[in-house]
Order: structure tokens, then C-alpha cells, then sequence
């Protein structure tokens, strides 16, 4: 029994999770464009997907976590970290809808999912991943080594 449990929660979790993320995902930018098409502001909808996402993370936390030690410092450093990274994450989606504009929500959510690849790529090419900690570089390598 405890093994069945081990296994919902190591395997079908993590999909099940990922797989509402993706649902979600597409289904705003769906909602997304057609709310611009009739006329509803980029950066209106962008505040209110920020209240929501407020919301939906933030008000549950104290339910599921308590926390034993108390939490860090305010600081100054902390506040601009925090105004930093919703200035990028706010530029990032602002970015994103515009492009949204020009093109369909299937096409959009389709290169959303390569983010991640463009990612790696960028990190090889800049270094911050060196060969040795690719397995996917060490693997292509080694297959096109061995067919040769």
C-alpha cells in the first residue's frame, strides 16, 4: 500500500501537475486574445493575472506550511529584488501578449514550450554549462562519433 502511494505521489503527481499547467497556459492565451480583440487593454489584463496569480499562490501558504524559524529581514536589498524580478516577469509578459498580437494562441503556447530548449542553448553557448555536464551534447556526440 505504502508502495502504490510512493509511486502516485514520485510519478503521477508531477504529470498531473504539469499537465494544468499546460492546460492553463493555453487557455489564457485563448482568453488572452480574444479579450484584446475586443478591445480590453494588454496592461489591464496583465495586472489582473498578477492579482489572480497573487491570490491563488500567496492566500494557501499558511495552510500548508508553517514555518518553524521566523521569517528573514526586510531589507532595502529585499524589496529591490523583489521590484526587480516583477519588473522583468511584467516586461517578459508584456512582451509575450504583444507578440500574441500578431499571431494565434496555438502558435504562441507551441514556442512557449521551447523556452526551455532556447535556454540550455543559450547556457552551452555562454558557458555556464560546461560539455561534461551536457548529457544530451555527450550523447549526440557519441552518436554521430560512432556512426562515423
Amino acid at each position: 500500500m505504502a508502495e502504490s502511494g510512493r509511486y502516485c505521489y514520485r510519478e503521477v503527481v508531477p504529470f498531473c501537475a504539469m499537465v494544468a499547467v499546460e492546460c492553463t497556459n493555453v487557455g489564457v492565451n485563448v482568453l488572452f486574445k480574444q479579450a484584446t480583440l475586443k478591445g480590453f487593454s494588454y496592461y489591464a489584463f496583465i495586472v489582473y493575472s498578477f492579482a489572480l496569480s497573487t491570490l491563488f499562490l500567496f492566500l494557501p501558504l499558511p495552510f500548508v506550511f508553517q514555518w518553524s524559524r521566523g521569517l528573514p529581514p526586510f531589507n532595502v536589498s529585499l524589496v529591490l529584488r523583489i521590484f526587480l524580478l516583477g519588473t522583468i516577469g511584467f516586461v517578459a509578459q508584456l512582451s509575450g501578449y504583444k507578440g500574441l498580437e500578431y499571431t494565434s494562441p496555438t502558435l504562441f503556447s507551441a514556442l512557449s514550450n521551447l523556452i526551455p530548449a532556447f535556454t540550455f542553448i543559450l547556457a552551452v553557448f555562454f558557458r555556464f554549462l560546461g560539455f561534461s555536464q551536457c548529457f544530451f551534447v555527450n550523447f549526440l556526440i557519441q552518436l554521430f562519433v560512432e556512426e562515423t
